[in-house]
């Protein structure tokens, strides 16, 4: 019951309209005098940030904010596997022979998240890593390795929430929301980094296109809160001991190592 609720309710504040107004309000001058008020509801942590407070014109100024530099040190090691965003890290696992891996209960289809078959079938037997951000964190992604980009694509029209309850009572929000989706190779193997759209504000920009991108170079930014999953070829990665989940993670830190 309260699943189908959840779903009635999500379907009735979903709309193009409702997530217009939202996105127009953001990128308003407007929305300028409830920047105080978010940034202490939220604890944005101004220390961090580029630039004043004061600076930021609109809200969508403040939720693509950069940082200062050298607050995010990109860890050095040839071999490290980076964290691409700050956030927290849902969950992590393995993906199994049928191209499939569990969240919160529900069964999230590899092939359906990465649009074909032929997507899907490199990641069978790997790894899989998702890393949800909220409204108060660095909305900027980066790239957790080095190496060559080879595909870029865009799946999806609607978004619906990925927060604890949207994983929940959602319909499998991680492979049906629209998503931007990168793959890259290193030493022959390869990982998929899928950006997930989040609800109302359906928003990926990307912001780097080129072939080769070093490893903690930034690629893309969130206009809002929404969630990035990491796939990764079998025998690729492996996940760092010290991994823990629902526990916070930022840019440039170390998830595991490249195989």
């Amino acid at each position: 019951m309260r699943q189908s609720l959840y779903r009635f309710f999500i379907e009735l504040t979903n709309g193009r309209f409702t997530s217009f107004l939202l996105k127009r309000f953001s990128q308003s001058r407007l929305s300028a005098a409830i920047i105080p008020s978010y940034a202490r509801v939220f604890n944005i942590q101004q220390e961090e940030m580029e630039k004043g407070l004061k600076s930021y014109r609109t809200l969508h100024d403040l939720f693509t904010r950069k940082l200062k530099e050298g607050v995010r040190p990109i860890d050095g090691s040839e071999d490290a596997v980076i964290c691409p965003v700050d956030g927290v890290l849902e969950d992590y696992g393995p993906i199994s022979e049928s191209k499939e891996f569990v969240v919160k209960g529900k069964t999230y289809s590899i092939e359906e998240m990465l649009g074909s078959h032929e997507n899907a079938v490199p990641y069978i037997g790997g790894t899989y890593i998702i890393l949800y951000l909220s409204p108060s964190h660095y909305h900027r992604i980066h790239s957790p390795i080095a190496g060559k980009v080879l595909q870029r694509f865009v799946l999806g029209r609607k978004s619906y929430p990925v927060n604890q309850l949207g994983l929940k009572f959602g319909k499998e929000p991680l492979s049906k929301n629209y998503r931007v989706v990168t793959e890259m190779e290193h030493d022959s193997k390869r990982m998929m980094l899928v950006k997930v759209g989040a609800m109302f504000v359906n928003s990926i920009e990307v912001t780097n296109q080129n072939e080769q991108v070093n490893k903690g170079e930034e690629i893309a930014y969130f206009t809002f809160g929404s969630t990035v999953i990491l796939l990764f070829q079998k025998g690729a990665f492996q996940p760092a001991a010290s991994l823990r989940k629902r526990t916070g993670v930022r840019v440039g830190q170390q998830l595991g190592t490249w195989n």
